[in-house]
């Protein structure tokens, strides 16, 4: 079997070296600074309720992952992503309250909290108490227990509380909204009203001053965990919409990488390392005696999240990968419908006499076709190494 034309993939993919490292620092950049570039779609109930699994313990995670091969969802509430956003708000408000002295302001923003409250406690009772999702009767509770599918009043619970950890983008508030735009036109204005002017320089580089203190489109998060959790859940959905990681092409890909239990892992990992960092910056505040040997403890969790980071960048390749397979697909499918008209072509052209038309048009549809299969030829190739590295830190 001969070797793939590798000169058909992008330049991006042609050394699986530079697009590791090129993502990898890309992953790092945005970890850190709690943001990614753009904005972006809430992550779907399969990835929010996989990165919830990674709160609750091991007994409620093998019931969830029955229930998944079952087809067993999880009460749809309009999105996990809003209830995460639903619970923030209601903690500021009650937290603006709290401030407040006795008075008009401190009743409405105590309204308020309690109106988000009703929301979020209809929410709490369809994934908690839905009669549609759960087993009711006494009978069916032993069927579903012995079928090991049966999630427990308190697991529900868990549930619910994890769920509303969500991980999503911090909302924008009006007042950084107006603070962006007001930096950008300044930025601009003062570019333009400088330019042939002795200041020329001066202005030029007031409005570079000015354009990096206008950030630019890009979702915000709390902590860099919270946006590795989105940034891995989002690089779920984006591989499992995938019409190429369907494919036939695929199939050895695909039966080698279990996303959703991948994500788990992920969530797992990351959420016990922020429980663990936050409870030692707790007791080094504490005991500042211990502080050595605390941030020792500190350090030696590094490699975790160097870990966790290398893992997302791993996904993040075989997105891009698979972005780059669906117009491969694409391709492939037109070369195919084109290449089912052959028969009725021939008959077409044969009965004009212009025979030598018809074979013209037959090797372009071929050539279109194998230049298009032998692309997903490289890309499998590439997803294997990457799925490899992926799995190989399970």
């Amino acid at each position: 079997m001969t070797e793939p034309d590798r000169s058909r993939v992008p330049v991006e993919f042609a050394t699986r070296l530079e697009r590791r490292e090129r993502i990898a620092a890309q992953v790092r950049r945005w970890c850190e600074q709690c943001r990614i570039d753009g904005h972006h779609d809430p992550l779907s109930d399969d990835a929010a309720i996989a990165i919830a699994t990674g709160y609750l313990d091991e007994p409620a995670r093998s019931v969830l992952a029955a229930r998944r091969g079952l087809a067993r969802r999880i009460p749809d509430v309009g999105g996990f992503g809003e209830l995460r956003r639903l619970t923030d708000e209601r903690e500021r408000f009650a937290a603006r309250a709290a401030a407040q002295r006795p008075g008009v302001s401190r009743l409405m923003l105590e309204h308020r909290a309690g109106e988000i409250d009703k929301r979020i406690r209809s929410a709490r009772q369809s994934i908690v108490h839905s009669p549609a999702h759960y087993a009711q009767g006494v009978r069916a509770v032993r069927r579903e227990r012995r079928d090991g599918i049966h999630l427990e009043l308190e697991q529900r619970e868990a549930l619910f509380r994890a769920l509303q950890r969500t991980p999503a983008p911090m909302p924008v508030a009006a007042v950084d909204r107006a603070r962006d735009t007001v930096l950008g036109i300044a930025s601009d204005r003062v570019g333009r009203w400088s330019e042939r002017t002795p200041v020329a320089d001066a202005g030029r580089r007031a409005a570079e001053v000015l354009a990096r203190q206008a950030p630019s489109e890009a979702d915000r998060f709390v902590d860099r965990y919270d946006t590795l959790l989105f940034l891995a859940g989002t690089l779920f959905d984006r591989i499992d919409s995938s019409p190429a990681w369907h494919s036939e092409y695929l199939t050895v890909q695909r039966s080698q990488l279990n996303l959703t239990d991948e994500l788990i892992q992920i969530a797992t990992d990351a959420i016990a390392l922020r429980g663990l960092r936050a409870e030692l910056d707790d007791a080094i505040s504490t005991a500042p005696a211990a502080r050595a040997g605390l941030e020792s403890r500190i350090a030696a969790l590094d490699p975790v999240w160097e870990q966790l980071l290398d893992r997302v960048a791993a996904l993040a390749r075989i997105g891009e990968l698979l972005r780059y397979a669906d117009g491969r697909m694409a391709m492939v499918d037109v070369a195919q419908r084109a290449a089912s008209l052959d028969e009725r072509i021939d008959d077409l052209i044969g009965r004009s006499g212009a025979r030598e038309l018809s074979t013209d048009n037959t090797n372009f549809v071929g050539d279109q076709f194998g230049g298009a299969a032998e692309s997903i030829g490289v890309l499998q190739s590439a997803l294997l190494g990457d799925i490899a590295e992926l799995t190989a830190k399970d």
